[in-house]
């Protein structure tokens, strides 16, 4: 039925009385001046059938136009959400996608090293950024008693990766165990973005001698918040 509703009736109307028009007259059933007649009759259906449909082609022209002016006014008016939740289920992935993403300058504010003890973190985390080529150094802003850490555990990692002079020595500051962050310029949209955590459940999960992140922000380029981390982070590389 359905076929059958998609069938162009005028059209298979109009080439089946032209074709038994044809056969009358070359069977001398009728004369030249019936079938001009029905030759004409059919050019004016045809004629009627276009103009029906110029109408209706127009009117959805309009509708259309009409329809992508509205989704346009609907996206003005949503802001998008400065920081979104990043939970255990997708923190690994968003993580990767980040320092995969990034590019100039990645700085790791504040991060403990025991967590890359584990190679399988580390290829996660920390490879992807350093590999990278869009990122030109990764530069990491650290307390003082991470440097036992950085020696004994990032150290031989990083001087395997391909790319391991990207790494700049840690700025070693005397920093509050509040937060942590990565701050780096993104391919999404070209502006500055972060992944922030808080120190202490239930943002880090507390392990033996570690804390381990559980839940992550991700802040977004217009949010007011990445101007304040890259303060803050000038201030302590300074």
């Amino acid at each position: 039925m359905k076929r059958m509703l998609g069938i162009d009736w005028d059209v298979v109307a109009g080439i089946a009385a032209a074709v038994i028009a044809i056969v009358l007259h070359l069977l001398h059933v009728v004369h030249a001046d019936v079938l001009l007649t029905i030759v004409l009759v059919q050019l004016a259906i045809l004629l009627f059938r276009d103009l029906r449909r110029e109408g209706y082609d127009e009117h959805l022209g309009e509708s259309v136009q009409q329809i992508r002016r509205d989704i346009r006014r609907i996206e003005a008016s949503l802001e998008a959400p400065a920081a979104v939740l990043v939970g255990p289920r997708d923190l690994r992935a968003e993580s990767r996608r980040f320092v995969a993403t990034a590019r100039g300058d990645i700085v790791w504010f504040n991060v403990c090293f025991l967590m890359f003890r584990s190679q399988e973190v580390f290829d996660l985390l920390l490879k992807p950024a350093i590999e990278n080529p869009l990122v030109t150094s990764v530069q990491f802003i650290s307390d003082d008693t991470e440097k036992e850490l950085w020696e004994k555990n990032m150290l031989p990692k990083i001087r395997e990766c391909a790319q391991g002079k990207k790494v700049l020595e840690p700025r070693w500051r005397a920093l509050p165990q509040t937060i942590s962050f990565i701050l780096a310029d993104t391919e999404h949209k070209g502006k500055s973005e972060a992944l922030l955590s808080f120190w202490g459940e239930p943002f880090m999960a507390r392990t033996v001698e570690k804390q381990v992140p559980r839940y992550v922000f991700w802040v977004h380029g217009h949010s007011d918040l990445v101007a304040q981390l890259v303060d803050m982070e000038r201030q302590h590389r300074m």
